[in-house]
């Protein structure tokens, strides 16, 4: 207890403010807003689309930011990051160990461990929170990255459950999984936020304050992440809609394992009828002058025939082949020597899972000034192999122009005209160093132009994040890239690198 007269150390959550009440985090969005105001067509587009994460002020209120220990925050109850023999020596713990005092050691050894995802409820004995919810972060590997998320949306959901169950007021969050278990923390703060947003909407009408207590090194992660799950305004909700990942979950924010999906077959077991095939050579005879149109076939036309079902999809299959088959040939045979000598595309080293990456450099395209349809060729001339078995992109986006950026029709050529072995064995693409404006025309591109994509598409801020995917020895980073990212992290890593 405090000496009479003293100044208690514990910080009390009716005094902190909401996140309902605009912090500083708002210049970045007005810089964003004045992208939209800019391109009108875009904003349009935006405003007519619907978010998973609607503008909420009863939501927004029971938010709270915390610069600071979570061990002094006075709830009901706050969180604890442990291991599974609930003896983690980390920061959070050490700090909630020292202000509770050696009973919580002795009540720990009582609950005999907590199994990863799970969580378990003791005292908080001379903390000014009522309880501790001790809950085990998983150790993140790339390799089974699925099974991370599904475990530490697991910790998030048994908290908040455990508060519901207890009648709980208020908990206060602390960052679950610690340095020492590898989660990249932006990929975890994304899991966290939409988590607590999702109990807050269907469960939680007697919570009445979240907290999340973070570092100085979170701090930034959380203020930028905070207005896409918790948008401020109907404004900020539509400036945040094309920043949302591919995968938000289910109703639960709880991830989505598209693979273990049951997939219902319209009559399964019945053969394609493929009987249309000769017909099919007559109809796609018409073709335009253009070069794509030369290689492909007329591509209005066959769509007319897919939407009219007058095309079955074994045919739709072998004339897609017939159209790759075409390119690959002549991508053979061309001189291709001008387009390799821009060392835009190349084979690197493996991934942490042993796939081959393919490295993109997009500053060395000048798309005004070169053969884009020899590009297209080398392209194919390059990957055919690779795709044979899993791969993966990594795009550096670093530094580069507007005589650099591949017009979205292009893409879309590109993306039609591949085989599918390039769909199929593509498992990730890295985007590295994305702007506002290329994180916003991805999304509509992978949402709007061609499907299955999307959930591949991963941001990159900054190398460390690569490397948490590719060791730095696999890959091969330009040096532009490297001082780019030095200079303009600088801060982060420094941060960082004093926290640990």
């Amino acid at each position: 207890m405090d000496p009479l007269g003293a100044r208690s150390q514990f910080v009390e959550v009716q005094n902190l403010p909401t996140w309902d009440q605009p912090q500083g985090v708002q210049d970045e969005v007005d810089g964003e807003n004045h992208f939209l105001e800019e391109d009108d067509q875009l904003a349009n587009q935006l405003s007519s689309l619907e978010s998973p994460f609607p503008f909420r002020k009863d939501i927004n209120s029971k938010i709270v930011l915390f610069n600071g220990d979570v061990a002094l925050l006075n709830c009901t109850a706050i969180v604890n990051t442990s291991n599974e023999t609930l003896t983690d020596k980390n920061p959070v713990s050490d700090s909630i160990h020292r202000y509770s005092g050696p009973e919580l050691r002795d009540e720990l050894l009582k609950l005999k461990g907590c199994r990863t995802g799970e969580a378990k409820m003791t005292e908080g004995f001379n903390l000014a929170a009522r309880f501790i919810i001790h809950t085990v972060g998983p150790k993140y590997k790339a390799k089974y990255r699925t099974a991370a998320e599904s475990s530490l949306y697991s910790c998030y959901r048994n908290v908040m459950q455990l508060a519901k169950e207890h009648a709980m007021a208020s908990v206060g969050f602390c960052v679950v999984s610690t340095v020492k278990r590898a989660y990249p923390l932006e990929d975890a703060t994304h899991i966290a936020l939409r988590t607590v947003r999702r109990f807050l909407e269907n469960h939680g009408e007697n919570i009445e304050t979240v907290v999340f207590a973070v570092s100085d090194v979170e701090e930034p992660v959380y203020s930028k992440l905070l207005h896409l799950y918790y948008p401020r305004s109907k404004k900020e909700e539509r400036i945040g809609l094309p920043l949302l990942p591919a995968d938000i979950g289910n109703a639960e924010g709880e991830p989505v394992v598209t693979e273990r999906q049951i997939r219902i077959a319209e009559k399964p077991g019945k053969l394609e009828d493929d009987s249309g095939d000769d017909s099919l050579e007559s109809d796609l005879g018409l073709v335009g002058s253009h070069a794509f149109a030369r290689m492909e076939g007329d591509v209005d036309k066959q769509r007319k025939l897919i939407l009219q079902g007058q095309m079955s999809e074994a045919a739709q299959q072998k004339q897609h082949q017939r159209n790759y088959n075409r390119w690959l040939c002549r991508a053979r045979a061309e001189d291709l020597s001008d387009i390799a000598a821009l060392k835009a595309l190349y084979q690197t080293g493996v991934d942490l899972c042993g796939r081959t990456v393919m490295v993109v450099v997009g500053r060395n395209i000048p798309v005004t000034l070169i053969d884009m349809e020899k590009a297209l060729l080398y392209f194919i001339h390059v990957m055919d192999h690779i795709t044979v078995k899993e791969y993966v992109m990594v795009y550096f986006h670093t530094l580069t122009g507007e005589h650099n950026h591949l017009d979205t029709d292009f893409l879309k050529k590109l993306y039609d005209i591949v085989d599918a072995k390039f769909k199929k064995n593509l498992r990730a693409f890295y985007f590295v160093h994305p702007t506002f404006r290329s994180k916003v025309s991805t999304w509509f591109f992978t949402t709007f132009s061609i499907s299955g994509l999307k959930e591949k598409v991963h941001h990159i801020e900054n190398l460390q994040q690569l490397f948490t995917c590719i060791l730095p020895e696999q890959i091969d980073i330009p040096p532009f890239v490297l001082e780019y990212d030095t200079r303009i992290n600088s801060p982060y890593y420094t941060a960082q690198s004093s926290g640990l």
